[in-house]
């Protein structure tokens, strides 16, 4: 039986997993779908009841299990813990146990939210990116790190950009991959202007391309003008290849052309048979926290990618992006989106959604 390990959180995490589960309930009443299901606390709530954000059970469960779901971590609750010892932490930490090295964050406007972006219509409708994200690697791995005084008494900050041609490659390889079932278009976005490592992943992508993948269509765009672009006109793009730091902006930009960030889902993935690590873009956004206001979608479109490259199940993965879709067509809206359904409701018109099909 297929395994996999809820990790709440902190914040609205809780709420958004909650919902699914709801879902996950009725796949295994309906679809013959069968799922075991664990949970650990994680991140700050880990850290309230245990010291740190991730124990080492905790991180022996995400290891067994065959994919990891989390809600959200993090708030100004634990600002004042050790960097060390914050929710984030825990989350790199994770991420780098599981070696999960490919973060897949998709951007796809839905039809009955094409008036919700910030963008005209024109623009967003039938958009479809999808950013591939070195997730283990690169300035937030980085060392040497930290801040240190110095002999004048004033102070410095110091993080470090690292990466090997092994871990531009590998992560390279699996966005030329995704493209070639998609519409065939690789953009690596990167600072070779000004960056060393700008510079080493430009190369390597590129030998990579001329090796293996010549048939996919390449090209190369500094990061910044990749922000400019995704507003610009962001339909140009198909698969967007780049490093932690620039994925990290560019995913939450992309999301935000979709109609909220409460829409946008993600999957970090390793090698076969390893367990992937999903979650919803968004953050903990604790002042909604416990109101019932929260989008459960990103969640549930996270656990519709666990489906698909975890769980051995995209047939489910197809009718769950289906009953979503079908929820906002007729209507069903969170505040995100310039509703008022509650996070349950939300929760209820995807279940409603599931059960018509």
């Amino acid at each position: 039986m297929p395994s996999l390990l809820l990790l709440p959180g902190d914040g609205i995490g809780p709420e958004v997993i909650e919902q699914v589960r709801r879902v996950s309930g009725w796949m295994t009443a309906h679809g013959n779908f069968h799922l075991e299901l664990a949970e650990r606390a994680f991140g700050g709530a880990s850290y309230d009841a245990n010291g740190t954000p991730l124990t080492q059970e905790a991180e022996a469960a995400a290891l067994a299990s065959d994919a990891v779901l989390m809600g959200a971590v993090g708030g100004p609750k634990w600002a004042g813990v050790a960097r060390g010892d914050r929710p984030e932490a825990g989350l790199l930490r994770l991420r780098k146990a599981m070696d999960a090295f490919a973060n897949l964050r998709p951007a796809l406007c839905f039809e009955a939210l094409a008036d919700a972006s910030s963008l005209k219509r024109e623009f967003v409708a039938g958009l479809d990116i999808l950013i591939v994200r070195e997730l283990t690697s690169g300035v937030y791995f980085g060392e040497p790190r930290g801040i240190e005084t110095l002999a004048d008494g004033s102070r410095r900050g110091v993080d470090t950009q690292v990466y090997t041609e092994a871990e531009i490659e590998r992560v390279a390889r699996v966005a030329f991959d995704l493209a070639r079932g998609r519409r065939n278009k690789v953009t690596s976005a990167e600072k070779s202007n000004v960056m060393e490592t700008g510079v080493l992943w430009r190369d390597v992508v590129t030998r990579l391309h001329a090796r293996d993948y010549a048939d996919v269509e390449l090209e190369h765009m500094l990061a910044d003008n990749a922000a400019m672009q995704l507003v610009k006109a962001p339909k140009q793009f198909d698969v967007i290849l780049t490093d932690n730091l620039f994925g990290d902006i560019l995913s939450d930009e992309a999301a935000m052309l979709t109609g909220s960030l409460g829409m946008l889902p993600s999957a970090a993935l390793s090698y076969a048979g390893k367990p992937g690590l999903y979650e919803p873009v968004h953050g903990s956004a604790p002042d909604i926290a416990g109101q019932g206001l929260a989008n459960p979608l990103a969640a549930i479109l996270s656990f519709g990618m666990a489906l698909r490259w975890s769980l051995d199940r995209p047939d489910l993965e197809e009718r769950l992006s289906a009953a979503v879709r079908a929820a906002l067509d007729a209507g069903a809206r969170t505040r995100d989106l310039g509703g008022s359904d509650t996070t349950q409701q939300m929760g209820d018109a995807v279940l409603k959604a599931l059960a018509a099909q």
